[in-house]
């Protein structure tokens, strides 16, 4: 196959799955940013391929690759249940874990600011029952997976799950509070 001939391939396989696959892979992630990425580390892979005339069905081989993909983004991004602490103002969004990821020492105030959301979300933490903050901590701080923390405590992976939601809502709830005294 010719350099040429790739190109048109590769083109071709844009046109006709470009919107699709973004459509797929929306809903599965948390934000359009990442499934952007996700698209484009697609493609880039596509594009890559050696063998791209041998691919038998394009559409399934886009679709398999999008979905390990989604897989690997889980797997990288342990602190992601932090987006769901964003809020909206007027001036657009916030994310908490904009603010605690941040490195910004030059800053005093937003360094404080900092160091309040940390402190309000161990204290947070400390307030769920012991079992809720375990999976919290083993899941989204050091990053195991849930079926893997139910093994470890003999539990049935939906109980597991359950603690985990509640142990969010009740984050959620005490992370907007700490939003709106900071905005008032």
């Amino acid at each position: 196959m010719s350099q040429r001939e790739k190109e048109n391939l590769i083109a071709q396989a844009v046109k006709n799955y470009g919107g699709k696959l973004l459509s797929f892979i929306r809903p599965k992630v948390n934000n359009l940013e990442d499934a952007e990425d996700i698209v484009q580390e697609v493609w880039f892979q596509f594009s890559n391929l050696t063998n791209i005339s041998e691919i038998v069905s394009i559409g399934s081989w886009l679709y398999t690759v999008s979905r390990n993909k989604i897989t690997d983004s889980y797997r990288k991004k342990k602190t992601e249940n932090l987006e769901d602490f964003t809020f909206e103002d007027e001036d657009g969004s916030f994310s908490i874990k904009d603010i605690l990821l941040l490195d910004d020492s030059e800053n005093p105030e937003l360094l404080a600011f900092r160091e309040e959301v940390w402190k309000e979300l161990f204290s947070a933490l400390e307030e769920l029952p012991e079992k809720q903050r375990t999976v919290f901590v083993e899941h989204e701080i050091e990053g195991k997976k849930l079926q893997e923390i139910a093994d470890e405590q003999g539990e049935n992976i939906k109980t597991i799950i359950s603690r985990k939601n509640y142990a969010i809502q009740h984050l959620r709830k005490r992370m907007s509070i700490l939003y709106k005294d900071l905005n008032e």
